[in-house]
């Protein structure tokens, strides 16, 4: 199988990337490089460095190898530079897929697995853990782009037959995520520990989410090449947990003696996030099956190598 990945070089892309090529699938990347690391590219993906808003260029990469399957994981991904930017955030969110869906139904795109947001597109949610039929009713200008995005896969699979999964994924978190920007607070946390430097806490940091393991992440992205039917999914883990208990659990595993420091609540960010998961079970046969502990041990594990 032939399938693009954009955001191939990023936190969560490359992963995906090395999970297809070990399957055998032809692999090619487009990553702008803003935020991925040439480090993280399989030397066996045919790699672009290309922003996914350059029209002309994705064409051309589209009309050279014209991809059965669109893996998009490009993106802005910080909630706070959405509320400080939405036009930004809107051009590289929305825009974006509508420049890779409009080249790609011309060159015989069949289907997209998309990086949707479960942690964001249904807000501040009433139903805990949340499933998928819950209102959408995000509070943020990403959250909002990921919901738009969904309903523009929708309007291409009516319209033009092009199938697709939105995985509205949880929080992410594993190795390769990025420690120095605003989405990743396990990478943030690491990274500060592993230099005995004091990370901040956003809020009380009683605020929940549910937290899931990279790895857990790229095996709901293999097996939704199976997919028959349009899919909006839940990847999750169903569980809540504060962002005190995992700094609490990192602490103990990396032997800080350091204290929690709270700062200021970040503007846009939900108290509750936990998803609804039987519906990914029941479509993808996919549950994860790391824990916690097991997941941010090797997330540890990857920082050590890397300081």
């Amino acid at each position: 199988m032939k399938i693009l990945v954009t955001g191939g070089a990023g936190f969560i892309g490359s992963h995906i990337v090395d999970a297809y090529i070990n399957l055998g699938h032809e692999v090619i990347v487009i990553d702008n490089l803003s935020t991925g690391q040439k480090r993280f590219l399989n030397p066996k993906a045919i790699f672009y460095q290309v922003d996914i808003r350059e029209r002309a260029q994705v064409e051309e990469i589209f009309a050279t190898h014209q991809p059965g399957v669109l893996n998009h994981h490009a993106a802005q991904m910080d909630v706070r530079k959405s509320v400080a930017d939405p036009i930004f955030d809107a051009e590289v969110n929305i825009l974006g897929l509508i420049h890779l869906m409009e080249i790609g139904r011309t060159t015989g795109l069949k289907q997209v697995i998309f990086a949707s947001s479960g942690g964001t597109v249904y807000g501040e949610a009433k139903q805990i853990p949340t499933p998928e039929s819950a209102p959408t009713l995000p509070i943020s200008p990403y959250g909002i782009s990921k919901l738009a995005s969904e309903n523009y896969l929708h309007f291409y699979r009516a319209i033009y037959g092009i199938k697709f999964a939105a995985l509205r994924y949880g929080n992410v978190y594993g190795p390769r995520q990025n420690p120095h920007g605003e989405a990743g607070v396990v990478a943030i946390f690491c990274k500060k520990l592993l230099k005995q430097e004091q990370p901040v806490i956003n809020g009380d940091g009683e605020q929940t989410r549910d937290f899931v393991y990279v790895k857990d992440v790229v095996e709901a992205n293999v097996l939704a090449l199976n997919l028959k039917q349009p899919l909006i999914v839940n990847i999750g883990t169903g569980t809540a947990t504060s962002v005190n208990t995992v700094f609490d659990i990192l602490g103990r595993l990396m032997q800080s003696t350091l204290p929690k420091k709270y700062g200021p609540v970040k503007p846009g960010e939900q108290r509750t996030s936990v998803l609804e998961t039987s519906l990914a079970k029941e479509t993808l046969s996919w549950s994860p099956k790391f824990t916690l502990e097991r997941g941010l041990s090797e997330t540890i594990a990857f920082f050590e190598n890397e300081s």
